[in-house]
């Protein structure tokens, strides 16, 4: 990875939902931390559980070599469990769905 990864805006589509990815976050744990659940599976790279559609935006991988063709690259597919964001970005994720609100503490 040549740049660090920095807090940036980032959008999910079809939903339309819109959250900020943190410095150093992969887009799995960004997308979590707003309470949205993408697919994922081993959370490494290799599964390809998590595979994405990047639509607009550019991301760096927290590994050299993700499980990923150089053909699905070029074609703008990516790994959310091991990508982070490099710019603000839009992912095409239609398997992504929000995470159930957390009980509220007894008062």
């Amino acid at each position: 990875m040549d740049k660090e990864c920095a807090r940036f805006s980032m959008r999910i589509e079809p939903a339309g939902w819109s959250m900020e990815s943190g410095a150093g976050q992969s887009l799995l744990e960004a997308a979590r931390a707003a309470g949205i659940a993408l697919p994922s599976s081993c959370r490494n790279g290799t599964c390809r559980a998590c595979v994405a559609r990047l639509r607009e935006g550019e991301i760096a991988y927290r590994i050299e070599w993700p499980g990923l063709s150089a053909d699905e690259k070029r074609e703008g597919l990516v790994l959310p469990c091991v990508a982070c964001a490099r710019s603000d970005l839009v992912l095409e994720a239609p398997y992504a769905r929000r995470l159930p609100a957390p009980p509220m503490p007894d008062a």
